[in-house]
């Protein structure tokens, strides 16, 4: 595993990703799973690419099934990106890092989900 992914479990997914002040890319897989390791690689080139802008995280779903079952997942690899604490962007399946990186960039763009409003 990269020096830039921390692995988060049911009891850390909270402090980790939810209270997070960074974007999270969270890599739900398991290790039997052929396509969560084919994408490994790109996960892991990204932590390095996006360092100290994007914390990326990993959660084996056979030792973690509180986080497997709030969120839905059905199929693996699913990359959830966390922003302020809420889902912002998902894909299933083994995808290029492009097509990763384009969803982190549009999730790091996006305002967040509270904004102070200004009144005149």
């Amino acid at each position: 595993m990269a020096g830039n992914i921390i692995e988060v479990t049911d009891s850390n997914f909270e402090q980790e990703v939810l209270q997070s002040h960074l974007p999270v890319l969270v890599d739900f897989c398991a290790p039997w799973c052929g396509p969560c390791r084919a994408i490994a690689p790109a996960v892991e080139e990204l932590s390095d690419d996006y360092e100290y802008k994007l914390k990326v995280a990993r959660c084996n779903l056979e030792d973690n099934p509180g986080v497997h079952g709030k969120y839905g997942i059905r199929g693996i690899p699913t990359l959830l990106i966390f922003k302020a604490g809420n889902v912002g962007g998902q894909i299933i399946g083994a995808v290029p890092k492009s097509v990763i990186a384009e969803a982190i960039e549009k999730v790091m763009d996006e305002a967040p989900a509270f904004s102070p409003v200004t009144i005149p």
